[in-house]
């Protein structure tokens, strides 16, 4: 079983217990970025929950406790920014090992609650726990938003473009320099480098394309644009095409690529982490969405289109001739890389 059908059992078993009253509230449930809970007026509260676990989300021999803090702000509050809404209020679970550093855990704490003034929203409690081995840390968040306004990943329509913001592959550039001995002190990768040790969720942005009325559908690509968007193609029903050679893919992310031996199109397609937005919206709004994305300092690229064909699929240019290659669910999955280990 892997992560995606342990997902999909637990919301059919879900099925067989009776609804509880109090769900004539809840506006989403399992399988989107957030739940949403109608609140009073036309506000809505936005909830999610996130855990970084060591040896499989991070490494301390290189990710400095105080932006591990940080991070494990920053990916929550990505879901947030996923449905268009604000971040509010924080819990923190936090799994401790035996004999921890003390140091250590002082100065992530600063990075967290640093990260909580950043995007303006409180630690109001959480819990903590004794760990058999390694340290793990789970962020429950809310936040809110108008009702109007939440997006969701199941509305796309057939025809409409699909939008990524930033550069993707990042994360994955930066995890592998990392692995190979570089530092974010290299000038060159120190971007990378960054967004995988201290990533920025996109909240001013995704406020700004809910409110703008022009999206149909959004998430963050947390797992890899090959695994994300296709939770949009699968949420709406649709198929999408991308393109290669429109993927936004920087030239120090090929450089990083060509030392590691690796291949720039493969991190971009199915690193994750790269806490971008992924949107769709009418090909007529791709000007109106780029002069959005510079009023919030991020470059928005246009990498395909939502059709009826089936699944995600890439488009290569060879020479003169097209090749098409079935993309759906194939960035990360926490179980099948436990299996292949």
């Amino acid at each position: 079983m892997n992560e995606l059908e342990y997902i999909r059992s637990l919301a059919q078993q879900q099925h067989q217990w009776q609804t509880p009253v109090h769900q004539g509230s809840l506006l989403m449930g399992p399988g989107d970025d957030c739940a949403v809970i109608r609140k009073c007026g036309s506000r809505v509260q936005l909830l999610s929950m996130d855990t970084l676990v060591e040896a499989v989300h991070f490494d301390r021999c290189f990710h400095p406790p105080e932006l591990l803090g940080r991070k494990v702000i920053s990916v929550n509050v990505s879901d947030i920014a996923a449905m268009g809404g604000i971040p509010t209020l924080v819990l923190l679970s936090a799994g401790l090992p035996p004999g921890f550093d003390a140091n250590w855990v002082l100065a992530f704490n600063q990075g967290l609650l640093e990260a909580c003034q950043h995007y303006n929203c409180s630690l109001i409690g959480g819990d903590t726990v004794a760990s058999p081995g390694g340290f793990s840390f789970t962020i429950t968040i809310l936040g809110e938003m108008e009702e109007s306004a939440v997006l969701y990943r199941d509305r796309a329509r057939e025809g409409d473009t699909v939008f990524v913001s930033g550069f993707l592959g990042l994360s994955a550039g930066g995890l592998a320099l990392l692995k190979a001995g570089f530092s974010a002190r290299e000038p060159q990768f120190a971007e990378l480098i960054s967004q995988h040790l201290n990533p920025t969720a996109r909240v001013q942005l995704g406020a700004a394309l809910a409110n703008s009325g022009l999206v149909h559908a959004m998430m963050d690509s947390s797992d890899g644009l090959a695994t994300d968007l296709a939770h949009i193609c699968s949420a709406s029903q649709l198929g999408a095409q991308i393109l290669a050679e429109q993927l936004p893919i920087s030239d120090n992310l090929r450089e990083a690529a060509r030392l590691c031996r690796a291949d720039p199109l493969d991190w971009a397609l199915r690193g994750g982490e790269d806490f971008e937005l992924i949107f769709t919206a009418p090909p007529q709004a791709a000007a109106a969405l780029r002069e959005l994305g510079n009023d919030c300092s991020v470059q928005i690229h246009a990498i395909g289109v939502m059709d009826r064909g089936e699944g995600l699929r890439l488009l290569e240019q060879d020479g003169v001739a097209c090749c098409e290659t079935f993309l759906t669910h194939q960035g990360y999955d926490h179980f099948r890389r436990v299996e292949e280990n």
